[in-house]
Formats: structure tokens, sequence, C-alpha cells
């Protein structure tokens, strides 16, 4: 069983840690008491599986004593969980402009205190759990994609690369562009099976339709440089957080050119070790 727990300073980005681990697969839990993560803890382990990933968020509105959570951590240790303390934290600065933006109250604002004097107070509550801390996140000047993206490099063990799926869809230019597309190719300059009586009728999902459409120059030359551009740009979407990526190929009516070259496109990422799935929207109209 695998279990992180979330803490940090109020106003640095727990809550959108916590989102991105449930993306990733984990159970979400906010605000347990360290008295209950035990408990808790146990729960999981005789669930069959089922919560073999938590994430549980702890922070100053748990506690304002953090000798108990040490307690627990050791506690699970013993239990034989795996368990890692991620700490997210920024610059005082950033942390005020955020709650002003926000308009939302610091957990520590009481009486006439002002918010600058709460955000110092709560970093010298939190300075033990920050020693302690497996993982340090200074979210000061990232943008959510980045947060995104260094959780997975910390949590991601799903074998997906960078955690970003890629649909790779066919279409016809006759019927309109995927509003979803983020990268379009049309395939419309290739020769077109269409006006071969035998192929007419059939789609690039046949043997024949494919062996026609790829036993052209200009055709492997077009794959060529869509591996090059594929194999250049899917890294760098991922590291800017990504999460589903889409890649529409288009010809004229979407049976036989842009499904062919799709199909290939598909088993190509599939071979780069990313998620893929594979869409022939329009394949079977008209």
């Amino acid at each position: 069983m695998e279990i992180v727990i979330i803490t940090g300073l109020s106003g640095a980005g727990k809550s959108k840690a916590a989102s991105f681990l449930e993306d990733m697969g984990f159970y979400i839990v906010d605000n347990m008491p360290a008295a209950m993560i035990l408990k808790f803890a146990e729960f999981c382990i005789t669930s069959n599986g089922r919560y073999d990933r938590v994430a549980l968020v702890y922070d100053v509105r748990t506690s304002s004593n953090f000798s108990e959570l040490f307690d627990v951590l050791d506690q699970l240790q013993k239990m034989k969980c795996t368990c890692h303390t991620l700490f997210l934290e920024a610059a005082p600065e950033i942390l005020i402009q955020r709650y002003k933006e926000s308009r939302r109250l610091h957990p520590l604002m009481s009486g006439g205190t002002s918010l600058e004097e709460v955000v110092g107070r709560e970093r010298e509550l939190l300075q033990p759990v920050r020693e302690r801390a497996d993982y340090l996140i200074d979210t000061s000047n990232l943008s959510t994609g980045k947060l995104r993206g260094e959780l997975l490099h910390l949590f991601d063990t799903q074998g997906r690369k960078g955690g970003m799926s890629v649909n790779v869809i066919s279409f016809g230019y006759k019927y309109g562009i995927p509003m979803e597309a983020d990268l379009v190719m049309d395939v419309r300059f290739l020769p077109n099976p269409f006006y071969v009586e035998s192929l007419r009728h059939k789609t690039g999902l046949d043997q024949d339709v494919y062996d026609y459409v790829f036993s052209f120059e200009q055709t492997g030359e077009l794959m060529k440089h869509l591996e090059e551009l594929i194999s250049f740009a899917l890294p760098l979407y991922a590291e800017e957080g990504k999460t589903v990526l889409v890649i529409a190929i288009g010809c004229t009516g979407g049976h036989h050119r842009s499904v062919a070259v799709a199909r290939t496109l598909a088993e190509y990422i599939g071979r780069l070790g990313y998620q893929v799935s594979e869409n022939h929207r329009d394949m079977t109209r008209g």
C-alpha cells in the first residue's frame, strides 16, 4: 500500500496537488486528523487493493502540534506501508498575493492579525514537518502544468510517459475538422484509393487499401516527417502537463488515406511508450 501525506503552507497548492494525484489513481482524503490515519490505513490494507494508493492532505487545519503525525508516520513504516511526505511551499509574498486574489481567509487568521503575520507564523509551525518531508516543491513560479509534471515525475507508476495519453483521429474534411483536435494534418495530397474501383468501397483498415496508400514514395516521406515531429513534440507536451493530446488526420471523406495514416501513426506512438487510442470518426459515413 502506498500513502502520500500532502502537507505544506496554506496557499501553496495542496488542493491542486491532491487533484492531480487523484488523476493518477490515488484515493484522496482531505483534513484527516493524525489519530485517524492508522485506522484508515488498516481499513485500506484489508480492502483487497481497492485503496492501495492513498493521498492524505494534512496541515495546520488539522493540528498545530505535529509530534502525533511523526508517530503515525513511524507506525506506518512498521506496517510496511510505502509512505512519503510531500511538502509544498511558496515565497511569503506569493502566498499573500494568492490569498488576496482568492479573497479566502487564511486558516490561522483571527482577531486583528495581519495576513503577513499568519503566513510567517504558519511557516514557523510547519518547519519540523518541512525538515522531515521526503519531497519539497516550491510552487512560487510553477504553472499548474509544471506542478502536475513534477508530481507525475515523483508518483506516476503507470508506465505512461508523463501521464499523457494520445488520441489519433481520422476524419473527412467534408464533415468538418474535429473540434477537440490539438494537431491537424491534411493528407489530401496523397493518391486517393477512391478512384480505384476495387478499393472505393473499402477503408484504410483493409490491407489492400493500406498497401495502396503506402505504395507511394510520398507517403513514406510523409510518415518520416510526421514521426520526427511527433517524437520531438510529445515529450514537450507531457512536460508542460498536458493530459490528453488529440492528433487529427484528415482526407476528403475520411475513409481511406486518413485512416491508413492514422493507424500507422498510432502504432508508432504506441511504440514510443505512450498510451494511445485510435478513432476513425467518419470511416463508416457516406
